[in-house]
């Protein structure tokens, strides 16, 4: 995810490259202009044959190309915001089972405390891995039980409810108070399923093709409709609106999968970690240090 600057001047919301969509699409800008270029080089002829394109079918053309760039994104930027939602309900969930634990077992040392909530510290870099298709242990306080299983959420949280579950048991609570448990167990449950059908189900292929396909043959063809009403200025206004158009595409190529590493992705490895630092703070256990942006400003 890209940090934002606080005020930013003009100069940077101009000429920035952070958190700019142009390094996706730099290179086919550069060929549309480029194309644009040759077209008022040739007034617009092709094979000795004058191509002459007039505007009324280019502005229904991209009316209607903006209304379904417009609906696709947004579409996309829903499936980003229930990924944040979903992962601040575990961080949610996170708090209130460590409080319960702390309510509900004073009898524990810390250390006990802290070895029975080791599937929960583990679970949000277990399921991090698994939306991410990586197997990486980032979970600094993770025993060995634990390392094994950093590529399954499910399993982890299995852990977790059979160590509550066994230590409530002997320590005979109330079983009101271990149902309040589980509920938060079932919670983290219901996390995992709601990211694993965002991951599963992507925006219909079909739809994404038809949309990038009409996108490239409407920025080639528009120098043609350009070129004899503003002549050299053609290769600027196609620059700005092929701009327009492949950024549009590419952000919401970028935001429909939320869990992918790109800059315009949520930065679980961060949420992982201050989900980690909750915990720790109520388990009154040394913190971990949050972690920053890189240099181009991006939180992963």
């Amino acid at each position: 995810m890209i940090t934002q600057p606080q005020n930013p001047s003009a100069r940077v919301l101009l000429f920035s490259l952070k958190g700019s969509i142009i390094p996706a699409i730099w290179r086919k800008v550069l060929f549309t202009t480029l194309l644009s270029s040759l077209v008022v080089a040739t007034h617009g002829t092709l094979y000795h044959y004058k191509v002459t394109l007039t505007a009324t079918p280019f502005t229904l053309w991209g009316l209607t190309l903006a209304i379904f760039l417009g609906f696709r994104n947004s579409a996309a930027y829903q499936r980003f915001w229930e990924a944040r939602t979903l992962w601040g309900d575990l961080m949610i969930s996170a708090r209130n089972l460590t409080r319960q634990v702390q309510q509900y077992f004073p009898q524990l040392e810390k250390a006990e405390r802290l070895h029975l909530l080791q599937p929960l510290l583990a679970y949000p870099y277990a399921l991090r891995n698994f939306l991410r298709g990586v197997h990486e242990n980032t979970h600094r306080t993770a025993d060995d039980e634990m390392r094994q299983h950093m590529q399954s959420p499910s399993t982890v949280l299995a852990i977790l409810g059979k160590r509550l579950t066994g230590h409530a048991r002997l320590s005979g609570l109330d079983p009101i108070l271990l149902a309040q448990m589980d509920r938060q167990l079932n919670q983290l449950s219901q996390v995992h399923g709601g990211c694993e059908r965002i991951k599963s189900t992507p925006i219909p292929y079909p739809y994404i093709l038809m949309l990038h396909r009409i996108v490239h043959v409407y920025c080639f063809l528009l120098p043609f409709c350009l070129v004899d009403s503003i002549g050299w200025l053609t290769p600027v206004a196609v620059c700005i609106l092929a701009y327009t158009f492949f950024g549009l595409d590419a952000l919401g190529d970028q935001i429909a999968d939320p869990f992918d590493i790109q800059p315009n992705d949520l930065p679980l490895d961060a949420m992982s970690r201050n989900i980690e630092i909750a915990v720790l703070e109520i388990l009154e256990e040394p913190l971990l240090p949050a972690l920053q942006p890189d240099e181009d400003g991006v939180l992963l």
